[in-house]
């Protein structure tokens, strides 16, 4: 069996705007990517579209398709190695990366449908359940503490054991230097407060600062978030300052969760030896796919570790990065993502749900075990 194709397909959702410490997003792009063989199997993945889908989906057809159309799929970490090398002053982070990541997804659908076996069971499988967590609690626009609370219950109704939360939020434009970090924590601080009691004793409560502090904030609020019970601070400041983020996480008892903004496989395992992190989330759309990724899951595993991987685009990230989290010794909770439209909602033809306990089974068909919904590609392509 030979590689005859590999396209990419960039979708558009115009949802409701909502907002992180750095960000407002009133659309979602997804890079759709498609592998095409002669013997009929056409394996499906996504490339995360990082800002900028029409550069990624460029990589794919520009950089990658070349390098594997006539390849065996079957040869995947080879593959995965020769797109690394050949790439090498491109794909080391950014769009290639993603376009990498997307083609190395789909290889392993291409190579689950051919067996008959799902993707989690071919990279080791480890359990056929994963517990899920509610990503929300976003900023937006006349939501206030009522409201972020009431969202918070409606997790709890719907049977999830956990929720993230964003924090870091400031009116006004980026600085730096003593005045990057003007947030107003006690207004933060209120908002985890009121998060906590919705949520009960019972479930855990992340936050998520998209990289907006630095350390001295950091040190300051986490000892506070600590006495809030939260069970990790995600990002709390840049990827880029590794020794800082060591600091912290010496100094806390709060572990460190991180860091989505890394997308090389090298950076993740220097952020894992120079402790910088307790927590790793790589996430398979964005950091060189499965192949990459669990690589990274194998150093943190040595070093006792949890994955938990990040997973903030289409439903075919969520099911991908299900797949990979189900594989692991070390997996740990899996991002749901809370954002609303259908390219999450109405996207994949079987997309496994949130079940009443909070977790989420694994699909049994081949593959990926799910397929796409070409009425809705078509209703979002750009």
């Amino acid at each position: 069996m030979k590689i005859t194709d590999v396209r990419a397909t960039l979708l558009r959702f115009d949802g409701p705007a909502w907002m992180d410490a750095l960000n407002v997003i009133g659309e979602r792009r997804v890079v759709l990517v498609e592998v095409e063989t002669d013997g009929g199997l056409v394996g499906l993945g996504e490339a995360d579209a990082l800002g900028a889908g029409h550069l990624v989906a460029a990589a794919v057809e520009q950089d990658v398709r070349p390098l594997l159309v006539g390849q065996d799929p079957a040869l995947i970490e080879r593959l995965h190695d020769l797109l690394m090398r050949r790439l090498v002053l491109r794909a080391r982070r950014g769009p290639v990366m993603a376009a990498i990541a997307g083609v190395d997804i789909a290889v392993w659908d291409i190579f689950g449908k051919d067996v008959g076996r799902p993707v989690y069971q071919l990279l080791g499988g480890y359990r056929d359940r994963v517990a899920a967590y509610a990503s929300g609690g976003f900023y937006a626009e006349g939501k206030g503490l009522d409201e972020l609370a009431a969202e918070a219950r409606g997790y709890v109704d719907r049977g999830f054991g956990a929720m993230k939360m964003k924090l870091g939020r400031r009116p006004h434009e980026l600085l730096f230097g003593a005045d990057r970090c003007r947030t107003a924590p006690r207004d933060d601080l209120e908002r985890v407060r009121v998060v906590r009691e919705a949520l009960g004793p019972d479930r855990a409560l992340m936050v998520d600062v998209n990289t907006c502090w630095d350390v001295p904030t950091a040190l300051r609020l986490g000892r506070q978030l600590e006495e809030l019970d939260v069970a990790f601070l995600e990002e709390p400041i840049s990827a880029d300052d590794v020794a800082g983020s060591a600091r912290l996480a010496a100094a806390l008892d709060l572990p460190i969760a991180g860091y989505e903004t890394e997308l090389s496989p090298a950076g993740f395992v220097d952020l894992i030896e120079r402790g910088a992190i307790d927590v790793a989330q790589p996430d398979v759309i964005r950091t060189g796919g499965f192949t990459a990724c669990r690589r990274i899951a194998a150093v943190a595993a040595a070093r006792h570790m949890p994955i938990a991987p990040h997973a903030f685009a289409s439903a075919v990230s969520t099911v991908a990065n299900l797949h990979f989290l189900a594989s692991l010794p070390n997996g740990g909770l899996l991002e749901y993502c809370q954002y609303p439209g259908p390219l999450m909602d109405e996207l994949l033809i079987g997309m496994p749900p949130v079940d009443a306990d909070g977790t989420v089974a694994l699909p049994t068909g081949p593959g990926l075990g799910v397929e796409l919904n070409r009425a809705v590609v078509a209703r979002f392509r750009v």
